[in-house]
């Protein structure tokens, strides 16, 4: 095959996605009308020996410009859309940097939806309990897939960078490291493969009178206020309210069942709330709130349960948790979260990770140099 690369229309990039079991809500079209600080693009691949006309790979590219500059980086979140598993990756790779750069990109960033390797709950609560390992990278994991390894492999011969140092344990963009529930049985299995912690917790939300609804984009308002409670309490820094009618607005727009919004109340207080994206058999928690106060009716437990009952009943395989950090280190204060995705039964999860591909190597450093004093 000859492959090109071209711009897809929205509706051309949708029916390639749906010939997919999945892929990342980051690579629909939609996501390109909720990053609209960004120019978006959905990129195709065809093959020109065959007409130029059928396409077998797709992906969604956002352009940032350089602060006074024309020329901007190319990024691709948990994409491109295409067949990793290729031995040439460059005949797929060379067409994306050729049209990037016929777009004024400097350089290209892509986060390849490819997995190098898995540790089960059970093997990260043991290396906690240790006390022996300072990261996840240290602990033997329980599957390393060699496609993963061998396409880091084919990435640095054909000059990408590898994913850039973490800060306190996160990527600085999309996580590399993400905790998933595989579905792959019914409610009481996954219950079973809960610690006794969680079970328990859900059990005392029920008796508590916890209940969990499913809420409108009237509901975001509550949603938000909520949510910026947990990022002053959690010390993160909150997107407006804006970023969350627009995400909702342009998901539901795609697709109804895209994106779900989850409350939970008890006796009329909102104890938390939660944002849930599905993609074919994938389900995504995206974004969640917690009350400071009734924390002891675990409505974080009980909302988290109900999303995945209701993955679990909608066909999905797998309930993604997204983010976990990279260190074992007690002292972290990411180490409760950590614990708390551990807690499903579900493992974590390693991907190849952001990759970089200098197109102008002067204007790419001075866009790291930028983003460096920026962090």
């Amino acid at each position: 095959m000859v492959l090109r690369v071209r711009t897809l229309t929205p509706e051309e990039h949708l029916a390639f996605l749906d010939t997919r079991e999945s892929a990342s809500f980051l690579q629909t079209p939609a996501w390109g009308v909720v990053k609209r600080e960004w120019r978006a693009e959905s990129v195709g691949w065809v093959d020109d020996a065959d007409g130029g006309e059928k396409v077998i790979g797709a992906g969604l590219v956002l352009y940032r410009r350089l602060p006074k500059m024309r020329r901007a980086l190319a990024y691709l979140p948990e994409g491109p859309v295409i067949d990793w598993s290729d031995p040439d990756l460059g005949r797929w790779l060379g067409p994306l940097t050729e049209h990037v750069s016929k777009q004024g990109g400097f350089g290209i960033r892509m986060g390849a939806p490819v997995v190098t390797r898995r540790w089960s709950a059970a093997t990260v609560k043991a290396a906690l309990a240790s006390g022996t390992y300072r990261t996840l990278g240290e602990v033997p994991p329980d599957h390393t897939d060699q496609a993963g390894t061998a396409v880091m492999e084919r990435l640095r011969a054909l000059g990408w960078r590898p994913p850039a140092e973490t800060t306190n344990g996160f990527a600085a963009g999309q996580p590399r490291h993400v905790f998933q529930l595989p579905l792959d049985g019914d409610e009481d299995a996954l219950l079973a493969g809960m610690n006794q912690l969680w079970r328990r917790n859900i059990k005392k939300a029920a008796k508590a009178g916890v209940v969990v609804t499913r809420g409108t984009a009237d509901d975001l308002p509550a949603f938000h206020e909520l949510y910026v409670h947990t990022a002053q309490r959690d010390h993160f820094t909150p997107r407006p309210l804006s970023y969350f009618t627009s995400m909702f607005r342009a998901l539901s727009a795609e697709d109804p069942d895209r994106i779900q919004l989850y409350l939970a109340h008890h006796e009329g207080d909102l104890v938390a709330a939660t944002t849930a994206v599905r993609v074919g058999s994938h389900v995504w928690y995206s974004n969640g709130a917690s009350s400071t106060a009734k924390r002891d009716v675990r409505g974080s437990n009980a909302i988290q349960w109900q999303m995945m009952r209701d993955a679990l009943a909608g066909g999905a395989r797998v309930y993604d948790l997204r983010g976990i950090t990279d260190t074992l280190d007690e002292s972290d204060p990411h180490i409760g979260l950590l614990q708390f995705k551990v807690g499903t039964g579900g493992e974590a999860v390693e991907y190849v990770g952001e990759w970089d591909l200098p197109i102008s190597r002067l204007l790419y450093s001075a866009f790291d140099l930028y983003m460096r004093r920026r962090g």
